[in-house]
C-alpha cells in the first residue's frame, strides 16, 4: 500500500509537470500556438520569444513551482523518504518535456509528446529541497547565459549546479545523498532533451544570446 502511495506521488508530479503553461500563456496573450514558433519548445525562453517578457517570465515562474510543487507535496506526506522528494521532481521534469497534455503525430506519423526542456522545473524542484539554491542557479545561470551566450547551454548548466550544491551540502551540512542523486539525473534528462541543441552546438550555428549575440551584431554593422 505505501508503494502504491509513493507511486502515485510521483505520477502526480509527472501530471504537474506536464501542465503546458508556456502555451497557455502565450495562446492566451497573442492567439499563437508557441510550438509553431522558433523551437517549438513551451518553456520560458520560446515563451518569450512567441510573446514578450512578460509571457516569458510568467510561464518561467509557473514552471519553476511545478517542479518545487512536486517536491513539497511529497515532504509533506513523506517528509523522511529522499527517495520520493526526488523522483516526484524528476517526474515533474519528465512531464515538462513529454507532456501527455501535448500528444500528437508527426510528419512521419509517429506519436510523440510535446514539451519544454526541463531547466524551470528542475530549478524548481532544488528550489523545494534547499530554497537558497535558486539564488544560486539565477546568478550562474544569467552569468552563463549572458556571456557563454547560449540559451541551450544555460539549461545544461542547472542539473550541475544542482550537483555541486548538494554535494558540498552532504559534506558539510548532512543532506542527503539522494539530493545529489537528483543534480544527476535531472541534468540527463537535461541532455536528452537538448539533443537538437547539442547538434547545433557541434555544427556552430545554434542561435547566440547575451553579450555574444551584441558582439557579433557590433561586427556586422
Amino acid at each position: 500500500m505505501e508503494l502504491l502511495a509513493k507511486t502515485g506521488i510521483v505520477l502526480l508530479g509527472y501530471m504537474l509537470g506536464a501542465i503546458p503553461f508556456g502555451l497557455l500563456i502565450v495562446k492566451l496573450s497573442t492567439g499563437k500556438d508557441i510550438r509553431q514558433v522558433a523551437s517549438g519548445r513551451t518553456g520560458g525562453t520560446n515563451a518569450f520569444r512567441a510573446a514578450g517578457a512578460f509571457a516569458g517570465i510568467l510561464t518561467g515562474v509557473l514552471d519553476v513551482t511545478k517542479g518545487a510543487a512536486a517536491v513539497w507535496i511529497a515532504q509533506a506526506i513523506y517528509p523522511n523518504d529522499p527517495w520520493v522528494q526526488i523522483l516526484a521532481p524528476l517526474a515533474a521534469i519528465m512531464g515538462h518535456n513529454y507532456s501527455i497534455y501535448l500528444i500528437e503525430r508527426n510528419e512521419k506519423g509517429e506519436i510523440q509528446l510535446r514539451g519544454g526542456a526541463g531547466a524551470a522545473p528542475c530549478a524548481g524542484g532544488a528550489f523545494a529541497l534547499w530554497p537558497p539554491s535558486i539564488i544560486f542557479l539565477l546568478v550562474i545561470g544569467g552569468l552563463v547565459w549572458y556571456f557563454v551566450g547560449y540559451a541551450s547551454v544555460t539549461t545544461m548548466s542547472v542539473g550541475i549546479v544542482i550537483a555541486t550544491i548538494f554535494i558540498i551540502r552532504f559534506f558539510n551540512f548532512g543532506d542527503p545523498w539522494q539530493y545529489i542523486f537528483y543534480g544527476i539525473l535531472a541534468e540527463f534528462l537535461l541532455l536528452w532533451a537538448l539533443r537538437p541543441n547539442i547538434r547545433r552546438l557541434i555544427q556552430g550555428n545554434e542561435r547566440l544570446v547575451g553579450w555574444r549575440a551584441r558582439r557579433k551584431k557590433g561586427k556586422q554593422n
